[in-house]
């Protein structure tokens, strides 16, 4: 079939690339948006433009947050049945539901605070099962009033998710999806590394005068050698990230006894019980217990806030108190974790440093989902994600371009049908992603279920992208260019105008105040990449304008003929 080993690495590269590459531009694309999600955050709620804050008062502002939360009727109706045994009498009412656990998290970047509960279900069918019902809520800090839970956080809820489960939930679906991707991504890169002989040649080669083929191969070869360690480490580190909870959950399932043996035997070497002892006992000074652990940090030369604050078994002998430090002078999420006796105070644990292999999964991990603070490095994140969108949609590209005329002569719809759906994901998800920014800014902040609005809007403009793409794509059948292309760069640029246009209508956060008045540059930030893709986009529509018309005043002109192979 294959003359050589390495023109079979060029169709591998090639067909699983297009097979998955629609799948990879959403993981890439949405990545590099997640870099940001919480400054995207501040900017779809405009309320909480303040700035970040330190984890407050559990006594005095926490506490009565808590106090104030209830089961979630969703997780209830869902998982109530599974877990409550109707042998030993009726299920208990979502409100009565006593509560186990408490939780809370804040980042430095966080001016809001994500706080969580876990409700215990009295009369569990498998005791020795972590038998909760759930909540979530997100609270101003300072005051602990709530922030209104149906008002979507579009960068950490909507953008981020999106990069790793495509936001299809239904069976882990989209997880499993992205994983396969990443796993053929793998593939395409070592590949892509064997079938250029030249590879180091490829970081200086762009010729963007030669013609159409050639400029797309150097940039798509450009893009993919600059960028292969981001894209390798990524690809890799996203799947390892995964591989225990959702591709191999070995200890979940078939090593259920073992591994529940195991939690056992830790909590008896570390002192942190595992289950309730059903004696009742009070709760003591969090906030003591949280200024015991900065000074036992600080005693350790490297000082900082609590990060994660978690309480366990909550009105039980058993109960504890897990205070983590903010991992934001780190690469690792969090870490130094001091544990302590819920009704007393009393330190049950200080962990030690880790072992050589959690140290480095904890390292892998913190590498790829960056809670650090450290700008610059951010800001190579988004170049990264977004040469990969640039050697992906380049590859397309190429696909099509060397494809179209030999297509157009056998009457094959195969390059308007890889066309559409290019011009669909390429431009289309950025419109889809602009055009909920807008709807943001003009849906009004107190409507009911703004959030799902905002979902099903996004959702609908890609969906009318691909439609647009598709309906518009007769002259590539001519093997001429798609004026879908065009026509979705106007209008990103123009989306991406309004969103910035009607962010300072509504909120008066233009740029003059956001960034000289009063400094903000989270909204900032927004606005300016927005303006940039505005930009980007105006330019790209103006030179395929002008592509176009070329081909339309010299129809007569020989066609491309330079034979380029990937």
């Amino acid at each position: 079939m294959f003359t050589s080993f390495r023109q079979s690495m060029a169709w591998l590269h090639t067909w699983f690339g297009l097979a998955l590459g629609y799948v990879l531009m959403a993981c890439f694309f949405f990545g590099a948006l997640s870099v940001f999600d919480r400054e995207i955050d501040r900017w779809a709620l405009p309320e909480t433009r303040f700035a970040p804050q330190p984890m407050p008062s559990f006594d005095k502002v926490l506490l009565p947050a808590f106090a104030r939360l209830e089961a979630d009727p969703a997780d209830y109706a869902l998982n109530m049945p599974a877990l409550h045994d109707a042998a030993k009498g009726p299920q208990t009412p979502r409100q009565e539901l006593p509560p186990d656990e408490y939780w809370a998290y804040t980042t430095h970047r966080d001016p809001v605070l994500a706080i969580g509960a876990g409700f215990r279900v009295p009369q569990p069918k498998d005791p020795g099962l972590e038998n909760h019902i759930h909540a979530n809520a997100t609270i101003d800090p300072r005051s602990g009033a709530a922030v209104p839970s149906d008002q979507l956080k579009i960068g950490s809820q909507w953008f981020y998710p999106m990069h790793y489960s495509l936001n299809w939930q239904w069976q882990n679906m989209g997880i499993f999806t992205v994983g396969l991707a990443g796993l053929v991504m793998l593939v395409a890169l070592v590949s892509g590394v064997i079938m250029h002989r030249k590879f180091f040649r490829e970081f200086f080669t762009f010729r963007p005068q030669k013609q159409t083929q050639r400029s797309l191969l150097d940039l798509h070869n450009l893009t993919g050698v600059v960028a292969l360690p981001f894209h390798f480490f990524f690809a890799f580190t996203g799947l390892l990230i995964f591989a225990g909870f959702y591709y191999f959950p070995v200890s979940q399932f078939q090593l259920k006894p073992l591994h529940d043996q195991h939690e056992i035997i830790e909590a008896r070497e570390t002192g942190l019980p595992h289950q309730r002892a059903g004696i009742p006992a009070p709760l003591a000074s969090v906030d003591a217990m949280m200024a015991e652990a900065k000074r036992r940090w600080a005693a350790r030369d490297m000082a900082g806030e609590v990060g994660f604050l978690q309480l366990h078994h909550l009105g039980d002998a058993n109960g504890y108190v897990s205070i983590y430090r903010a991992g934001s002078d780190r690469v690792a999420l969090v870490g130094e974790a001091i544990h302590f006796k819920a009704s007393s105070g009393e330190v049950l644990r200080e962990e030690p440093p880790r072992a050589a292999v959690p140290a480095l999964n904890e390292f892998l991990t913190g590498l790829h989902l960056q809670h650090f603070e450290h700008w610059l490095l951010r800001w190579l994140y988004v170049l990264g994600g977004l040469l990969g969108c640039a050697c992906i949609a380049t590859g397309f590209i190429f696909f099509v371009e060397k494809r179209k005329r030999q297509h157009a002569a056998a009457g094959s719809p195969g390059a308007r049908v890889v066309d559409a759906l290019a011009v669909g994901c390429v431009t289309g998800m950025v419109i889809a992603a602009v055009g909920m920014l807008v709807v943001n800014r003009l849906l009004p902040a107190g409507l009911s279920g703004k959030g799902e609005w905002e979902q099903q809007i996004f959702w609908g403009l890609w969906l009318l992208a691909f439609v647009h793409a598709a309906l518009r794509g007769a002259p590539v059948a001519q093997a001429r260019i798609n004026p879908a292309w065009r026509e979705q760069c106007w209008a990103i640029a123009a989306l991406a105008l309004a969103a910035v246009l009607l962010n300072w209508l509504s909120t008066g956060d233009h740029l003059l105040q956001t960034i000289i008045l009063e400094p903000y540059w989270a909204v900032a930030g927004v606005d300016l990449s927005l303006l940039a893709a505005a930009g980007l986009a105006a330019l790209a529509a103006r030179r395929l304008a002008r592509r176009e018309q070329r081909a339309l005043l010299s129809p007569s002109a020989a066609p491309e003929t330079e034979v380029v192979h990937a």
